[in-house]
């Protein structure tokens, strides 16, 4: 069968496709335009595709002979599911295996922007230290403050466990609560969102986004939250009004904000580069050599499977 493979994969990770079936790959990092999405998929009865590209109904209606979409990465918003399921193409993604490099990267972005180590990177770099004072430059202790997970998935619970080295008590709300004796084991208490809003010091997202979670955090969640507290988000852009945050942090309604994904990617909303009590980061959660080639080799699995007529180790619609 044919393939097509959008981001530029190692030959060993490619190795599998290659010995059953005819692959075309992008071998430029950077993503191919939709146009020639478009164009090389109409002979293709599969497709390897990640987040950046937008895998919706008019690609697919260019792509007749299409079996298979298998997606790098767990979140899938990228592709239009019920379009896909309509035309009985299977799709899959790759969750588990970037939960660690995910979680450690929030415990990065809490720790960075609670002590100010942008800021102060900045300051040695330009050998700007000035006089040691006892207060001043002052960052936020982080052991003992209370943390609030929104969304208390694999990765959520991942970075509970964290948490837990920094003595840090652990709200958490979720669309169902977790069983007792995983939240015993967590140290997580279960809470409804306006209360975990208004009691945490750091707010950590790890929700998927869908119709109830986009705009999930706005004027009115800000508002909650008190003014020495932290938003963290590693999960999707638009679970945040990104306009909201900007004029929260502003006008000092919350301490700061640890990002690694933005309401419109790459695009950040006016303003928010120019705020110092953030830490901005290019949607990397994932970015570690193990977990990538990880996250690659599932999806290469994941797209054997499903050209071979059985049911992707993934599958989000079969």
């Amino acid at each position: 069968m044919k393939i097509l493979v959008t981001s530029n994969l190692t030959e060993e990770i490619l190795a599998p496709l290659r010995s059953a079936h005819e692959v075309v790959v992008n071998r430029n990092d950077f993503p191919l335009p939709r146009s020639e999405i478009i164009e090389k998929i109409r002979d293709k009865d599969g497709l390897l595709c990640s987040i950046v590209d937008r895998i919706d109904e008019e690609l697919m209606s260019n792509a007749p002979n299409l079996k298979m979409i298998a997606n790098i990465g767990v979140g899938y918003d990228n592709i239009k599911v019920p379009a896909a399921s309509a035309r009985e193409i299977k799709v899959s993604n790759t969750p588990g295996v970037l939960t660690d490099a995910t979680a450690d990267l929030a415990f990065a972005l809490i720790l960075s922007v609670a002590r100010r180590l942008v800021e102060g990177d900045g300051r040695t770099r330009a050998n700007k230290w000035g006089p040691w004072a006892p207060f001043v430059f002052l960052g936020t202790q982080v052991t003992g403050k209370t943390l609030g997970i929104i969304g208390l998935g694999q990765i959520g619970k991942a970075v509970a466990s964290r948490a837990k080295g920094f003595r840090m008590p652990i709200l958490y709300h979720n669309r169902n609560r977790i069983p007792e004796n995983e939240e015993l084991e967590l140290g997580a208490k279960y809470v409804d969102l306006e209360t975990l809003l208004r009691e945490s010091d750091f707010v950590s997202l790890h929700v998927s986004l869908n119709d109830q979670s986009r705009s999930l955090i706005g004027t009115n969640e800000f508002e909650l939250m008190k003014s020495s507290a932290f938003i963290i988000n590693v999960a999707r852009g638009p679970v945040i009004d990104e306009n909201a945050l900007v004029k929260a942090l502003k006008e000092k309604k919350i301490a700061g904000a640890g990002l690694d994904v933005y309401e419109k990617e790459p695009q950040l909303a006016p303003g928010l580069a120019q705020l110092e009590n953030t830490v901005l980061s290019p949607h990397m959660g994932s970015a570690t050599v193990e977990t990538r080639i990880a996250m690659a080799q599932l999806a290469v699995e994941n797209l054997l499977a499903g050209l071979s007529g059985q049911r992707p180790p993934n599958c989000l619609n079969c």
